[in-house]
């Protein structure tokens, strides 16, 4: 192995992310020569416009980041004090802290171990009179079982706001992501699919909900309001003109690199199917499209003699294939969850929740043995899909020079 000083497998460089779509530098420049830089201008107006259309949506509200669009769509779809929002613990920690930002309370239910994504009935085993919203998350890219949640969601009249953030232009059942819930968060930070280094944008087909966030997101103002009137207490949570034409330049390219990145990970699925020690993510759902954020799988860790996934991936990479072991504890072990987050909470609720004392069996059972492919590795060749599955063979039948 060359993690003990071997010849690594791969020394070729993979696809470098960020990559241009093509138009920025002209856009940018149209910018530049504009006196429009900043404060909702055309080019902000232009991609809320054509986002949306493109996630079955009617409204579009382009903001800084995507973990703003969570807090203001849970605002928007009228989230308060005291609430409780239900969330998956494999995730980040925006999706999470979201609804904290609104004084309200995360409660966290367990994932599916075979999608990673919630659990439809674990939600339900969560619900109590409390609870005003759940915030499925698309992780990786694949969607989650939106109809099972749709379902739960209306019979306990819970408002549903998807954090899409690394699902763009994925969909479930045929319609996309974003358009299912009552509003659809995106995030365009310097990772994600499409990108602007940072911004975000909430979705939407509900008036009420866009009007709300465009008027959170705009220091309160109205939509059709005069310029220093303002309806309600919101933040300056406004993109640029910067912003919005580096995304609009991203826009041409998103669909052939969503479909690139699909093409080699239809590959490499065939290939790891045959390594042992590789147990896949199950996606066959129907009508899905998984955006491949992340390609996200588990090890069998009994097959690389019982080390910890940390150990494999550092090989891994060693070998020239940078395998991430991504989430490394469940959400609610963060240090911040432990004394902080119910110091707030009982200040402001009077409610301390115990968050360390949890226990999701699937959760942690998918933190201990998941690990991940950024999406920039499924732009590169179909050949090169191979040296994944070789160098994820090698460190497995090499597995006892990392003890």
């Amino acid at each position: 192995l060359a993690v003990a000083g071997g010849k690594p497998l791969r020394e070729k460089l993979w696809p470098q992310w960020p990559q241009r779509g093509g138009g920025e530098e002209r856009l940018l420049k149209e910018v530049l020569s504009s006196t429009r830089w900043g404060t909702r201008g055309p080019k902000v107006e232009e991609l809320e416009k054509r986002f949306s259309q493109i996630h079955g949506c009617k409204y579009g509200v382009a903001v800084t980041t995507g973990t703003h669009a969570l807090e203001l769509a849970l605002r928007a779809v009228g989230v308060e004090p005291g609430d409780e929002v239900i969330v998956p613990p494999y995730t980040f920690i925006a999706t999470a802290t979201s609804a904290i930002f609104c004084d309200a309370i995360p409660v966290f239910a367990d994932i599916d171990p075979e999608t990673y994504n919630i659990d439809p009935k674990s939600i339900e085993e969560n619900v109590t009179e409390r609870t005003k919203a759940v915030i499925p998350v698309h992780i990786g890219g694949l969607p989650a079982d939106m109809e099972a949640i749709l379902d739960v969601a209306r019979r306990h009249n819970l408002k549903v706001v998807e954090d899409a953030a690394q699902a763009h232009v994925a969909k479930f059942k045929g319609r996309p992501v974003g358009s299912w819930g009552d509003a659809g968060c995106f995030s365009f930070q310097n990772s994600k699919n499409i990108t602007a280094g940072e911004g975000g944008m909430i979705v939407t087909n509900d008036k009420e909900v866009y009007q709300r966030a465009w008027s959170l997101h705009n220091v309160g103002r109205l939509p059709e309001g005069e310029w220093y009137e303002h309806a309600l207490l919101g933040g300056n949570y406004r993109m640029t003109e910067w912003q919005a034409a580096v995304l609009l330049a991203q826009l041409e390219k998103m669909e052939e690199w969503a479909r690139k990145r699909e093409e080699n990970a239809r590959y490499l699925r065939e290939l790891l199917s045959g390594v042992d020690g590789v147990v896949l993510r199950k996606e066959d759902l129907e009508g899905a499209r998984n955006a491949y954020h992340l390609f996200i799988f588990r090890l069998d860790l009994s097959k690389f003699g019982g080390i910890d996934k940390w150990r494999v991936c550092e090989a891994v990479q060693r070998e020239g294939v940078p395998l991430s072991p991504g989430y490394s504890r469940p959400l609610y072990k963060e240090e911040v969850f432990r004394t902080q987050i119910p110091d707030r909470l009982e200040r402001v609720t009077g409610k301390r929740p115990d968050y360390w004392g949890l226990h999701l069996p699937a959760t942690e059972e998918v933190v201990a043995t998941a690990v991940w492919l950024p999406h920039s590795v499924l732009l590169a060749e179909r050949e090169d899909m191979e040296d994944v599955a070789k160098a994820i063979e090698k460190v497995r039948e090499n597995a006892s020079e990392l003890k």
